[in-house]
């Protein structure tokens, strides 16, 4: 009796106080409660934070946030532990906890504040953006932080300006998780994600990927195609993440994630992501195939709902008699109950075990589901659908026929090619022509395989090239190299290429084009750009690549206002891409590969900055036996290029090693290598990073851009790197390998590095030290320079 009087004058202090202090405000102060009779509004009624109570029939309640749209919730405070209605209390101690009270059990803490030095007041506030924010106020009432914040531990609602993605400084995960059931807040068998890395929202069960939105490009993505959101993306050094806003601002977008792996969006009633459907075979809307699925299952099969029974096809002895099997889990869900009745090849169906629909209850063996609403009004069944024999005869009827359709129309016009190209060559209209069938056939002793040219590998057609680029058109011409001019293009199926097209003047011709045709479609390492196929129409010679969006790397870094991209953080990661390219190439690729032009112009950077080595037109290939070769051809450009390979046609694994080593010190200035000059001499920028080198003011070396983000032992380290990448002896510097691990491992102790390589330039014939005359051709079409030994 004593308890019962005690829990009434409890709950009659807890509403009169909340009733005096905290009618209609949407702030909490030090001292300050609710209780299940009281609620924060926010300023302007958007948002409301209170007691609600979601399964009545166990007269339990969650501490929510609700919102003007459809949907009950948009945040739950207490997911994991749901409180008796009405004992729930909600208070900010004067120790500034924020925590949830109930008669019968431990408190559930938001926020602590024992880790953390507060010198002021603090306040929590409800948001118009739905927000519940505690804050450390100033002394003029001005928010100075935030302490906590509700929109930092999504529930199963994203609501606009919530985060999906990664906080890299403290490591907390944004993500939605769905509730386990309809009236259980417990945190079910879906969740919503952001991959930073393929940019892109991906849906999984329990740890697998069932849904995914596509890569996000041009502002939005393959599979959300509804044009009510505003997407942003946001990545940097302190965090990765997606959020999005309405189009719309008088629209109250609020995404859910349902107990059954649905994303829609409750103000518009739209499905987002109907993840739900997305199991076995399914892989229309951005549903992903499951890893492993199961052989015994058909593409189309699929779960259905309705009233009735299962019979047995075949009765045993008049008797009909069934096979049923419980898993009497109640964490297990409707998805669980169909991913493991779609494991089993002898299951037919399933009911909840349960009534708050959990645990499953299958049905195995030769069954069939017999229809009775009239009966079974009460058993929501879910069974199997096969297609019948004779819609998949027909299927097959109707694809054969279209197959033989498509052969017929082959021939014909493969007959009609061969009669138009006689004609051209008896007319002499076609006789200036590639042998597109020489170029294919490719020796073994070429590539040291069996002559393929890549599993991906493909011919384009001139016509699906020029679609593809709107005819060339001046307005996706996105660069210029020695090889000719590059297009953006478009296929047919959305994917982005850039068409390198040789130009009728340029110093490359059929030899380069085919070398890189040959060589880079054996190559495949994440660093390198990677070639999709080629088009030969006539003289033109085309090669088709994955389109860069941020352009090359020289685009970027040796402009100032974009060069502020790139802070010490990601040129540091493009300067190890480079390193891991590169190493591919002679180390571990099915061909040993010299690039011969690596520079800052032909390295190309991804969405993220990353880095991929492009233009092989020059690289040569060698045996596992070979080192070194020579050549009397030298094709590079002015200022990357090895002593030995300039003066003498020398060329190794070591050449490549100088270029990286020039070009890491540009990485790290943001200034070409002729760039650097004085009254008295033409001094490089390999020279001029010696001579502070030298003087022990290396940091001066540093593009100003990079002054906040810089570590400096970090960047002292790359110029130590990169002057012993630059020595003048090549058998003194470090392979790929090494120069990697040098980079990588800050304890390796590194050698000194010698005097360098630089020289000095004039502009007078081109003849070499020895007197020799030697060809000096550059890849960007430069002019021929004498290049003098120090």
């Amino acid at each position: 009796m004593a308890s019962s009087v005690d829990l009434i004058c409890f709950l009659f202090l807890s509403s009169l106080w909340s009733s005096c202090c905290n009618a209609a405000s949407n702030t909490l102060k030090p001292g300050e409660t609710l209780n299940s009779s009281s609620s924060l509004v926010s300023a302007n009624g958007k948002f409301t934070l209170s007691f609600g109570v979601y399964d009545h029939n166990a007269n339990l309640s969650y501490l929510v946030i609700m919102g003007s749209a459809s949907h009950d919730y948009a945040w739950v405070a207490n997911r994991d532990t749901p409180i008796l209605y009405p004992l729930g209390m909600f208070s900010l101690d004067r120790n500034n906890t924020l925590k949830i009270t109930h008669r019968y059990g431990e408190a559930v803490v938001l926020y602590s504040a024992k880790s953390e030095t507060i010198k002021s007041s603090v306040v929590a506030t409800l948001m118009d953006s739905g927000n519940f924010v505690l804050e450390e106020m100033s002394s003029d009432g001005s928010a100075k932080r935030v302490l906590w914040q509700s929109f930092d531990y999504p529930g199963d609602v994203l609501l606009p300006g919530m985060k999906l993605g990664v906080n890299h400084n403290s490591g907390h995960i944004w993500s939605l998780s769905s509730w386990l059931t309809e009236n259980s807040a417990v945190p079910g068998a879906f969740t919503l994600e952001w991959d930073p890395n393929g940019r892109e929202l991906k849906i999984r069960r329990r740890g697998v990927v069932y849904w995914s939105s596509g890569v996000f490009r041009d502002g939005n993505f393959e599979f959300i195609k509804h044009k009510r959101y505003n997407f942003s993306i946001v990545s940097n050094k302190n965090e990765d993440y997606f959020t999005y806003t309405a189009v719309d601002q008088g629209a109250k977008p609020e995404w859910l994630l349902s107990p059954i792996g649905r994303l829609y969006d409750v103000d518009g009633s739209l499905d987002i992501a109907e993840a739900d459907s997305c199991y076995g075979y399914n892989t229309e809307g951005g549903c992903q195939i499951w890893d492993q699925p199961t052989k015994c299952r058909r593409i189309g099969d699929v779960f259905e709902q309705d009233n009735g029974y299962f019979f047995p096809t075949v009765p045993t002895g008049g008797s009909n008699i069934t096979s049923t099997s419980d898993i009497s889990n109640t964490s297990l869900t409707v998805s669980d109950c169909k991913a493991a009745c779609w494991a089993n090849c002898d299951c037919v169906g399933f009911i909840f075990l349960f009534p708050n629909q959990t645990g499953c209850r299958f049905w195995t063996g030769d069954l069939k589901f017999i229809t009775d609403s009239a009966t079974y009004t009460a058993i929501a069944v879910y069974f199997l659908t096969k297609k019948s024999a004779s819609s998949r005869s027909h299927k097959w009827i109707w694809i054969a026929t279209a197959i033989a359709a498509a052969l017929l129309l082959m021939v014909l016009c493969i007959v009609c090619c061969r009669i138009r190209r006689r004609k051209f060559v008896l007319s002499g209209e076609n006789k200036t022509k590639i042998d597109v069938k020489a170029l294919l056939n490719i020796r073994r002793s070429d590539t040291s395989t069996d002559g393929s040219m890549g599993q991906d590998l493909r011919v384009f057609s001139y016509e699906s090239v020029m679609a593809a680029t709107d005819n060339f058109s001046i307005q996706n011409k996105v660069g210029q190299g020695g090889f000719g001019p590059v297009y953006k293009g478009k296929l047919s199926t959305c994917r982005e290429i850039a068409v390198k097209k040789l130009s009728s003047c340029s110093r490359q011709g059929e030899v380069e084009f085919k070398n890189e045709l040959i060589l880079i479609s054996e190559l495949q390492h994440t660093n390198l750009v990677q070639l999709f196929g080629f088009c030969i129409h006539g003289e033109e010679r085309m090669l088709i690549y994955e389109y860069m969006p941020n352009k090359s790397l020289d685009y970027i870094l040796f402009d100032s206002t974009r060069g502020m991209l790139l802070d010490w953080e990601k040129r540091f990661n493009i300067i190890e891409g480079i390193a891991q390219g590169l190493l591919y190439l002679h180390k571990y690729s099915r061909l040993k590969v010299i690039h011969r032009d690596l520079k800052a112009s032909n390295i190309l950077l991804d969405e993220n900055m990353n880095p991929k080595i492009s233009d092989f037109g020059t690289a040569r290939s060698f045996t596992l036996n070979e080192d070194e070769a020579s050549t009397g051809r030298i094709i590079g450009t002015h200022g990357y290029m090895s002593p030995e390979y300039a003066m003498q046609g020398i060329y190794s694994g070591k050449s490549d090693v100088f270029s990286f080593g020039v070009l890491m010190l540009e990485i790290i200035s943001g200034r070409k290598n002729n760039s650097f000059y004085s009254d008295h001499r033409v001094l490089n920028l390999v020279g001029y990073a010696w001579e502070l080198w030298q003087e022990g003011a290396g940091l001066e070396l540093m593009d100003a851009t990079l002054s906040d983000s810089c570590v400096n032992d970090q960047l002292l380290r790359c110029i130590h790197v990169a002057l012993l990448c630059v020595e003048e002896n090549a058998e003194h510097r470090p392979n790929m390998s090494d120069a990697l691990s040098m980079l990588r491992n800050e304890r390796l102790p590194l050698p000194i590095p010698t005097r360098p390589a630089f020289f000095l330039v004039r502009n007078s014939a081109g003849v070499d030290v020895s007197g020799n005359k030697s060809e000096i051709l550059s890849a960007n079409g430069l002019s021929n320079s004498t290049i003098l030994g120090r």
